[in-house]
């Protein structure tokens, strides 16, 4: 089967039976076929009533051969390479043809349909079935040069055969293909679900971890310098709360029914600022934004006031939204060319889906910018 399309079948490919590489699977196609084959022994017993010599002889031998070539070419042929694949169908024509061509009757071409049908079973179907059919054709010109009769029954069984085994073995390869493409949309669905909690974790502990780790450091600088415990009472407080927060955000990500508010994100984001001394520039009211856009748009928010915390010496952050955009800048520090993390990947991934686009990197009046924006949206 073709690795680039496993969907789609062709009558180009050459057959997968990689299944046979199971050998229990084998004995019992062999033993069915291997039956068929008794249909020779009358046209061995004709060879010997009307024929004599050593023609006879050579004939009943090269039809003994043509036997156990299809015997192993049912065993060993659908697993063997294309070259060895080729060669076991030219030796079946081959010895299949041979009474024919020994006694000059092309009555004993008849016989060759168990090479027709092996050719079906090894060859892409673009060459097997019109090999049948010149089969066919073959024995049918033969007959009308050698008496001018044509027995018609024998040629259909060569054209029968390419029709029917063709047509079975067509419907057999679609179905292989259907299945490794049912196979194929189940890994991806796998591993789009294990990109999707990936992301979603990533987004939720990094932003949390990192308000935590803030607000800890807020709360034990209150203990080891203030009289008054009161403040670190609260921020421990809000450390309860954001740990209940996380535990329900990761059981509502594992099962796919979390939601992110781009209000709720600003609110949090002012909290987090607030605890890292970082001044909080934010809007007032996010109604201007499309509906549909809030979900990420609070995912761009989370995330860049996430880096804030945790990767800038920045002393004011500032966020601001329109219809179709959001973009947060601080005045931090920017040493060198900054490199787009796991979450900042996550957020073009999120955009991507909604045909929008995500700018990173130095801002304009220094410090760092994040701007992400919808299709068609205007700055």
């Amino acid at each position: 089967m073709s690795e680039r399309d496993p969907g789609r079948f062709s009558v180009r490919q050459w057959p997968d039976w990689s299944f046979w590489a199971d050998r229990r699977r084998r004995v019992v196609p062999v033993v069915v076929n291997g039956l068929a084959l008794l249909v020779l022994i009358p046209r061995a017993a004709v060879i010997v009533d009307e024929r004599s010599g050593p023609r006879t002889a050579f004939a009943l031998v090269a039809l003994g051969v043509y036997s156990a070539c299809y015997l192993f070419a049912l065993w060993h042929g659908p697993s063997a390479p294309r070259r060895q694949r080729v060669v076991i169908v030219a030796a079946l024509f081959a010895f299949g043809g041979t009474p024919a061509l020994l006694f000059g009757s092309p009555d004993y071409l008849t016989d060759l349909t168990f090479a027709i049908a092996m050719g079906l079973m090894l060859l892409p179907l673009r060459f097997s079935v019109p090999l049948g059919f010149a089969t066919a054709a073959g024995q049918l010109a033969w007959m009308r040069a050698a008496s001018g009769q044509v027995n018609w029954s024998q040629v259909a069984a060569l054209g029968g055969v390419t029709a029917a085994v063709g047509t079975v073995f067509a419907l057999t390869f679609t179905v292989g293909h259907l299945d490794a493409a049912r196979a194929q949309i189940r890994r991806l669905a796998v591993d789009s679900e294990r990109e999707r909690v990936a992301r979603e974790l990533h987004d939720i502990l990094g932003h949390n971890l990192s308000t935590m780790a803030v607000k800890l450091g807020l709360a034990r600088r209150i203990l080891e310098t203030a009289a008054d415990t009161t403040p670190a009472l609260a921020e421990v407080r809000d450390l309860e709360t954001l740990c209940h927060q996380s535990l329900s955000d990761v059981r509502a990500t594992v099962s796919g029914y979390r939601e992110v508010s781009l209000a709720a994100e600003l609110s949090g984001a002012r909290l987090a600022l607030r605890a890292a001394g970082v001044q909080a520039e934010l809007p007032a009211s996010v109604d201007d934004v499309q509906p549909e856009l809030h979900g990420v748009f609070g995912y761009v928010v989370r995330e860049a006031v996430t880096n804030v915390l945790r990767h800038s010496d920045a002393g004011h952050c500032r966020v601001r939204v329109g219809p179709g955009w959001v973009e947060v800048t601080d005045d931090g520090t920017v040493t060198g060319a900054p490199a787009a993390g796991h979450g900042l990947t996550g957020l073009t991934e999120r955009l991507a889906a909604i045909s929008g686009h995500l700018e990173h990197g130095r801002g304009p009046g220094g410090g760092y910018r994040v701007f992400a924006r919808a299709e068609g949206a205007v700055a």
